[in-house]
């Protein structure tokens, strides 16, 4: 059974946008990482001593200081996928991300489901963000990442007129809504492992911040980071995903995990 949001996205692209695809198919085409019906997306080389640590939905003025400390403490470099509502609403906290060496990308301004957007929309949403990032940070934004990591063809067409690469991952579970920092590092830690058995660096997907809730509780998550960076900070090679961006097969590696 599909999930609402996936049966949204296959009603909404209509008729020609689902063209010879089944209702599954379409909601792959539109959402699962690995897919590249809908366009290709860097995903992760093959480079199996590399971890990306990346983060959605913020900057939280709550938990994304908390975040920062955490990566501090072990000598960590991370990628922030910012909204840019979020980003004008915390100016100094961009800056610090900055400041501290980590690397943010575009995650649009109010995180529609982008498969569903009018590409006029699209467009504002994904430049509006761009601009404001730019402007706060003093560093050009070269990576985007969509919401849901839904996207039809024009999606990705606009982002990369804008100077920006689309981003998934391959390893992600939902640490936005688990109360449980151990079994979120235990998750992701599993997934982590599998991929590095099969030769592919790890895309891993966070949350300091959240779509619907400005200052979400993000603790666990924060705590999750820890117990990660405890156990492969001193095995793996972290990265920010600008690392990857010159190597030819982190188009896609893999199928995601």
């Amino acid at each position: 059974m599909l999930s609402p949001l996936a049966t949204g996205v296959c009603a909404g692209l209509g008729a020609a946008g689902a063209a010879g695809l089944t209702a599954g198919g379409c909601a792959y085409a539109a959402l699962w990482p690995g897919s590249r019906i809908f366009g290709a997306a860097m995903i992760a080389p093959r480079r199996p001593q590399e971890f990306a640590l990346t983060f959605d939905d913020g900057p939280n003025p709550d938990w994304t200081p908390k975040l920062l400390d955490a990566l501090a403490d072990f000598e960590l470099k991370a990628t922030f996928f910012m909204l840019g509502s979020r980003a004008e609403a915390q100016p100094e906290l961009v800056r610090r991300v900055v400041a501290e060496g980590h690397l943010i990308g575009n995650h649009s301004w109010s995180h529609p489901n982008l498969a569903l957007t009018a590409a006029v929309v699209v467009r504002e949403e994904l430049t509006k963000t761009k601009d404001a990032i730019e402007q706060i940070s003093g560093s050009p934004v070269l990576l985007f990442r969509p919401p849901f990591g839904a996207r039809r063809p024009v999606v990705f067409r606009i982002a990369r007129s804008l100077g920006m690469t689309p981003v998934l991952w391959n390893a992600m579970t939902s640490d936005w809504s688990d109360p449980s920092a151990e079994r979120i590092a235990a998750k992701l830690a599993a997934k982590a492992e599998r991929l590095w058995r099969r030769g592919t660096a790890v895309n891993m997907v966070l949350h300091d911040g959240g779509h619907l809730e400005p200052t979400a509780d993000r603790g666990p998550s924060v705590a999750a980071v820890r117990l990660l960076a405890e156990r492969f900070s001193g095995a793996r090679r972290f990265v920010t995903l600008d690392a990857w961006l010159d190597a030819r097969e982190a188009q896609q590696a893999g199928t995601p995990a």
